[in-house]
């Protein structure tokens, strides 16, 4: 029912999905770009619910306080303190290692505001955890989701990157102005 009802209000709002996440992988961590608006969770739990998939999404720990906490746990929230330096990473990998199945999402921006570079962790998981980073743009010029095949990181960060920032360079968020590769 869920399903049927995210559907019906992604097509009144003009959004669709463009690219299929790849079904055949048990693991694997998507990045999502640009991250400029709160906007971006509600659109983002809409389409994983109308896909019918089990995303994970990893969030400020602030968002996981009462009131409403308990409802970012039950949406499969994974709380993270951005503030101290808490092996995040070294945590994560454990988690997906020890799990069969295990998608999760992250804003490598790690802000709504406007964000020089990304950040590295996600890229330090997927490579920890020996999975796939699936890429996906917020674009919000042509109210499309874009999902791109998996991407295996290699053993040079830096090539990787260019890969990664080539990919969602232009791509135009909710506020355009905030997003990282965005003219």
């Amino acid at each position: 029912m869920f399903r049927l009802l995210a559907k019906w209000v992604l097509k009144l709002i003009g959004w669709k999905v463009v690219g299929q996440f790849p079904h055949h992988l048990d693991k694997y961590l998507i990045i999502a770009i640009p991250h400029t608006s709160n906007w971006d969770f509600p659109l983002g739990i809409l389409i994983r619910t109308s896909l019918d998939i089990d995303i994970r999404f990893i969030g400020k720990s602030s968002l996981f306080k009462p009131p409403f906490g308990f409802l970012f746990r039950w949406l499969g929230g994974i709380p993270v303190n951005r503030l101290s330096r808490n092996n995040f990473v070294d945590k994560m990998v454990e988690v997906i290692q020890r799990e069969d199945k295990f998608i999760t999402v992250i804003a490598p921006e790690g802000t709504r505001a406007k964000a020089k570079k990304l950040k590295s962790g996600f890229y330090y998981i997927a490579k920890g955890a020996e999975i796939p980073i699936v890429m996906i743009q917020f674009d919000y010029a042509h109210k499309q989701l874009k999902i791109r095949e998996p991407f295996y990181p290699t053993d040079n960060m830096d090539a990787d990157f260019q890969v990664i920032e080539s990919y969602f360079r232009g791509i135009a968020g909710k506020i355009p102005e905030f997003g990282t590769f965005y003219p």
